[in-house]
């Protein structure tokens, strides 16, 4: 059922012993969400733990330095930034899929799953749908709170050169940094630092380049033997998938990530007049219009990728 931001504060206002979930591969706009709600619900006195069923990549320890693991039997479970409940991971979904009763989000995609659902499409991530809910509780918008938040901000815009960057944006992120926020730090371990096994990952991949439709669509793979021959991680490849459209005249990257269970996924980014989500519904995925993702099966990967250039091709024409 879909909520207000009014609804929201009460929620969050009678809530206690709060179980929050993010979504699997974590980035920095669930993590940025998870651990600032957490923070604004322990400040008013409030148990809470941040839950997610991947390991978190180590370059967003520091959102984490505050944070206790709390355990205890949930009475009140929030997803944020989770625009649908498979996206917990299968262990988690089993456990929590179909009891969580908020979900704070900003994935026009979502399925609904949660029992009451605040949503803003508009809005480039969950973190600034978040803070306006703070600001309205009156919550004090600390140092960590301030990070977390602006995390998530600048991750999903992409350090601010995304179209989903908007004045709105903008201001909030001033705000942040006014609030604490070290926006350079955090612009450094999020945008410019990267492992010596990124780099020879990313290598490999570049090996992999396919070019469709003349130089309008570019596809990189990414492979479990690559991962072992590098050391890289998976979580590495969302920088890889950004490249993938930044070659000049490409209109889509499309990155193809082998899965540990079989199958790949599908990661796409678009420049107008494409629609990453439009493209990826049509195969049971979705996401944002400049960022979306959809699975392939299990040795159906380049069927999917000849049916999805196809599409592309159709959409182009």
């Amino acid at each position: 059922m879909a909520i207000d931001q009014r609804r929201v504060i009460e929620l969050l206002n009678g809530a206690d012993d709060v179980l929050i979930l993010t979504h699997k591969n974590p980035d920095g706009d669930t993590l940025g969400c998870g651990v600032a709600l957490y923070h604004v619900l322990t400040a008013m006195g409030k148990r809470a733990r941040v839950l997610n069923g991947d390991v978190i990549p180590d370059r967003y320890s520091y959102l984490f330095e505050d944070v206790e693991t709390l355990e205890f039997e949930p009475k009140f479970i929030v997803a944020v930034d989770v625009a649908d409940n498979k996206l917990f991971g299968e262990e988690l979904d089993a456990l929590y899929g179909d009891k969580v009763d908020l979900c704070i989000d900003h994935h026009g995609t979502n399925v609904d799953y949660a029992k009451e659902t605040f949503l803003n499409a508009d809005d480039g991530a969950a973190s600034l749908t978040l803070y306006r809910v703070f600001v309205e509780m009156g919550a004090e918008i600390t140092p960590a709170i301030a990070a977390a938040l602006y995390t998530g901000i600048s991750t999903d815009t992409g350090c601010f050169r995304y179209s989903n960057t908007t004045p709105e944006a903008l201001r909030v992120c001033a705000d942040l940094i006014d609030a604490g926020a070290d926006s350079a730090a955090i612009n450094v371990a999020m945008f410019e630092t990267k492992p010596f096994e990124y780099y020879d990952l990313l290598s490999e991949v570049l090996g992999s380049m396919r070019v469709f439709c003349e130089g309008k669509v570019v596809v990189f793979k990414v492979t479990n033997k690559m991962l072992e021959k590098t050391g890289a991680t998976l979580d590495q490849c969302d920088s890889i998938s950004a490249i993938s459209r930044q070659f000049e005249g490409a209109l889509c990257g499309i990155t193809m990530k082998e899965k540990q269970d079989g199958g790949y996924k599908f990661s796409l980014r678009t420049h107008e007049p494409l629609d990453a989500s439009a493209l990826c519904a049509e195969f049971g995925g979705g996401g944002h219009m400049r960022a979306a993702g959809c699975d392939a099966p299990e040795g159906r990967e380049e069927e999917t990728l000849n049916e999805l250039v196809a599409l592309i091709e159709k959409e182009l024409k």
